[in-house]
Order: C-alpha cells, then structure tokens, then sequence
C-alpha cells in the first residue's frame, strides 16, 4: 500500500467530476487500499478518489463505529434523502478549516464493493455525513461551497494564514 499525495484547495482538480469505474480490477482494488492507508495516515475519516487525482467514482471512509466498520464505495449512487441535520465538517483537502453544513440527516446509498458486487446501505448520522461529503467531491464540490460568500472566504483566508504558519 501506499500513501498518496492529496490535493489541497484551492487546486482546480478538486473541481474536476469523476467518471464511473468500467470495471472493478485489480488497480482499482489497490487504489481502495492506498486511499484508507492515505486516509488514515492523514487523520480523517473520508477520502474519494478526487481528492488524490485519481478521477473515478471511488470514495472510503472510517466514522469508527462499531456498527460500521471501514467501508469503501465505487460508482456510489444516493438513492433515498431524508431529514435534516447540521454539522461541522472539515477536510482533508481543506485543511485547518472546520464550518457547520446542513445536510441529509438519512439516506440510502448502492454502490460497488472491490468484488464487483451491488450493495445497498441505509446510513443516518455521522456516516451520512460523511457519504454526502465524499460523493460531492466525486462531483467536483466541496464542503466550503455550501457556505455564504462570507463565510467561504473567512474559511480560506484562515486555511491560507494556518498553513503559511506550518510551512
């Protein structure tokens, strides 16, 4: 396994919408596994394949729960949104930057296991959270863009003063 370099804002690949994958070989096996190493490695619990340049509908994630352990998810599809809920989320890809958003409090995804296979999960919460947060970036949007114009350039300005700090 390996860990991949993540693009960071404002990189315009981040915008970039994710093609479906054909066929479940062993490259794309090996990508799921390169994304949990490089999603641990940087601390999060979610990463689709955007954010590592790799332009194909493949997201994992780990909300560490003992109900759902690491799941990964190619060609994800959201068939069911219910409910509201507002959290905070941040991002790898948007680093040192936490805003509230609302999203689906429930919904029902499929998507493709690394065998191949059809699956369908019913997901509330955190985990919610966290498939709509990926499944944006496989559509080339990010969390900041659910914020005011206010608000977003705040975000950036604090994520560009935090990470001059850091180099």
């Amino acid at each position: 396994m390996a860990i991949l370099p993540v693009l960071h804002y404002p990189d315009s690949r981040l915008k970039t919408i994710a093609r479906p994958v054909e066929k479940v070989t062993t490259d794309i096996q090996r990508l799921v596994d390169d994304m949990f190493e490089t999603m641990y490695h940087g601390k999060g619990i979610g990463l689709a394949a955007t954010q590592v340049n790799v332009h194909q509908r493949v997201i994992v994630m780990d909300v560490q729960s003992t109900s759902h352990p690491p799941l990964h998810f190619i060609n994800p599809e959201i068939l069911d949104k219910q409910g509201e809920e507002i959290s905070e989320e941040g991002c790898l890809s948007v680093p040192w930057v936490y805003e509230k958003v609302c999203r689906a409090a429930h919904l029902t995804v499929r998507a493709l296991n690394k065998e191949g296979e059809t699956f369908t999960l019913k997901a509330e919460g955190l985990l919610a959270i966290c498939i709509q947060h990926e499944i944006d970036h496989l559509n080339g949007t990010l969390f900041i863009d659910y914020l005011s114009p206010l608000k977003k350039e705040r975000a950036i300005k604090k994520m560009e003063k935090l990470k001059r700090r850091t180099i």
